[in-house]
């Protein structure tokens, strides 16, 4: 619902639920830490489908489909965006780690010739999450499997003809 609309008031976050808004105040005690819970709840997602790709150890291929896999499950679980929490320092010091985790990935991915060399600094990080956000949204049909064999095949080929 606060992806729909980030200004849904807690009222309306608890008749969605099918509760009533004290109970929601009982466990958040304003939506300012309601809105924290959801961040902190998809980067500890993030996390995981971070460490279940196996970035560092499993072929890079494997992994970066797995990688992308994951995280296109977390976009359609969490369909929120974690900018607006980058103020909170401890919010802010865990997704620095996962963007590093994520970099060095890309940087083996390059060196092992996944990825082409030569690309600007920081490119295919850049491009990577935003060619996952779209697919989350913009083919919701697809399974996540599906949806990173789209991410994938468009990272590592592109939209030309071959």
């Amino acid at each position: 619902m606060l992806a729909a609309d980030p200004g849904a008031s807690i009222a309306s976050i608890a008749a969605e639920a099918g509760v009533d808004r004290r109970t929601v105040y009982r466990r958040f005690a304003s939506r300012e830490d309601l809105l924290a819970a959801i961040h902190a709840a998809r980067l500890t997602a993030i996390e995981h489908a971070i460490e279940d790709a196996r970035l560092r150890e499993a072929p890079v291929a494997v992994a970066l489909h797995r990688y992308v896999e994951n995280i296109i499950a977390v976009n359609r679980t969490w369909p929120v965006d974690l900018t607006h929490m980058l103020a909170d320092d401890g919010i802010r010091a865990r997704r620095d780690t996962s963007v590093r985790e994520v970099d060095a990935f890309l940087r083996r991915a390059t060196d092992e010739g996944l990825l082409r060399p030569g690309l600007p600094q920081g490119w295919a990080g850049a491009l990577l999450p935003q060619l996952m956000h779209l697919v989350s949204r913009q083919l919701p049909a697809l399974s996540a499997g599906q949806a990173a064999d789209v991410v994938v095949d468009t990272l590592l080929n592109g939209l030309g003809a071959p």
